[in-house]
């Protein structure tokens, strides 16, 4: 199957300084913000270096990189530099598997077993439980560190021969934990079924098609020189050079490095559904349900979850001396890319949630005029008072004389608020609901604001945090 065409044409735009630069032309945003953020958690954290890449509009708006990507003495980093990104990787094993099914080369609901020899009790797991992390096959790597016997080599067969014939956790199906041992298995029956090497699979059918120049098997060597270097540290100790885990154990489950602008071509191919089928994507991104009907707030190798009403697709990655945050809004046509040369932190999810809010107040500005509206409105009530000529008639029937002294006696020890910002928008019951927060000293507030069409306020409430 050939790559679909883009929905719409894409201008590739790197920026790495002053502003974002839409396809008209005109400043979109100050990068300034982006960088401020960025080097704020760098300088809190301590980790050495970050590679960001955003996208909006189906479009690479900017990339950056920042801090030291070798240390002693350091060497800066750029965009161009390539960093593992773990188990983010494993969006690309489950695709290849989609890909196959695309081929009539197999079936995701296939058994394990039909193509492995020797799966002991994995053997019944399907394909689409192994990569969905509900197959019950035990994780062979559920450290933030590397066990000695993973700084050596190792066959990928050797690693399920011991860890899948061992008993399952829990029946396949009943419950939901994280496994690297499916993804190994996943990885061998592409093999199996493509007839060549995973990553020479992936190459031919996705990094080259888009352009993903820049793809490494971090599996098989170590980054060459020119790449970020990977560091550790023990406690709070000082950074040190991090050891490489052995040839195998990466494979399938977290072998990929890349740029974070290649990792964001990745994300803009997802959005715009232009190397699987929609049924394919159906698969890949769609929420796994156990058996219990409870939802595991994961898809194939993809975290699923609605945040303030939106479809977030997301997935971390850590290896020896690496850490990543890939995170896709899909419907929204953004995604942030965070790539970062520090194991055992959370600074690159740190970064992504901080450049997420960034990209979506660009993309969804703040009605200041409602924000101004919701301030006002709170200082009222701080001091025991609201005007009524902006409150529908069940407003008013809420805003009693006793409703009112107890929100004066309730906020007025807090004094004025350190912040008060916009934090969500959806719709609901024909209202416009938004939503604040207000930031004291020793206290947070969350306000509800659902209004009409024609602007009154028809709910104001909060509650502490």
């Amino acid at each position: 199957m050939t790559i679909r065409p883009r929905k719409t044409p894409l201008s590739w735009c790197l920026v790495l300084a002053g502003a974002f630069v839409a396809r008209t032309g005109s400043a979109d945003a100050p990068a300034a913000a982006v960088d401020g953020a960025v080097n704020s958690i760098l300088a809190r954290t301590g980790v050495p270096s970050a590679s960001i890449a955003l996208v909006r509009d189906h479009t690479i708006v900017y990339a950056q990189a920042y801090g030291c990507a070798q240390l002693d003495p350091c060497r800066r980093a750029t965009p161009a530099m390539r960093y593992a990104i773990g188990s983010i990787s494993k969006e690309f094993t489950s695709t290849a598997l989609l890909l196959l099914q695309e081929q009539g080369k197999l079936g995701i609901d296939d058994a394990a077993g039909k193509w492995l020899p020797n799966l002991g009790p994995a053997a019944d797991a399907s394909i689409r439980a192994l990569l969905s992390h509900t197959s019950g096959v035990r994780d062979f790597w559920p450290q933030d560190y590397d066990p000695p016997a993973m700084l050596k080599p190792v066959a990928p067969k050797d690693i399920i021969a011991r860890w899948a014939n061992q008993p399952l956790d829990f029946p396949t199906g009943t419950a939901w934990q994280y496994s690297n041992t499916g993804y190994t298995i996943a990885g061998l029956i592409v093999e199996k079924a493509a007839g060549k090497p995973l990553f020479d699979f992936l190459r031919e059918r996705v990094f080259e098609p888009l352009a993903m120049k820049s793809v490494y098997d971090f599996d098989a060597a170590p980054l060459p020189p020119g790449d970020a270097v990977g560091y550790m540290r023990y406690g709070l100790g000082p950074l040190r050079a991090s050891a490489k885990e052995g040839r195998g154990w990466l494979f399938a489950a977290g072998e990929l490095a890349m740029t974070a602008s290649d990792l964001a071509r990745w994300d803009i191919s997802l959005i715009d559904k232009r190397v699987l089928s929609d049924a394919g994507y159906r698969d890949l991104t769609g929420e796994i349900r156990l058996t219990n009907g409870a939802g595991s707030q994961y898809a194939l190798g993809l975290d699923v979850k609605l945040r303030s009403g939106r479809r977030v697709l997301s997935h971390g990655g850590e290896v020896g001396g690496f850490t990543a945050t890939n995170v896709i809004l899909p419907d929204q046509g953004l995604a942030v890319v965070v790539l970062t040369n520090q194991d055992a932190t959370g600074a690159s999810g740190q970064i992504a949630d901080s450049l997420e809010k960034l990209l979506l107040a660009q993309a969804f500005p703040v009605d200041t005029t409602a924000l101004a509206e919701a301030r006002r409105i709170f200082d009222e009530l701080r001091d025991g008072k609201i005007d009524t000529t902006r409150l529908t008639a069940n407003a008013k029937s809420y805003f009693t004389a006793q409703a009112l002294a107890d929100f004066h006696a309730g906020l007025s020890p807090l004094g004025k608020p350190k912040s008060f910002e916009a934090a969500g928008y959806s719709l609901r019951g024909g209202l416009v609901t938004r939503t604040y927060k207000a930031k004291f000293a020793q206290k947070d507030l969350n306000i509800v604001v659902r209004s009409t069409a024609d602007g009154l306020i028809e709910q104001y409430t909060l509650s502490a945090e």
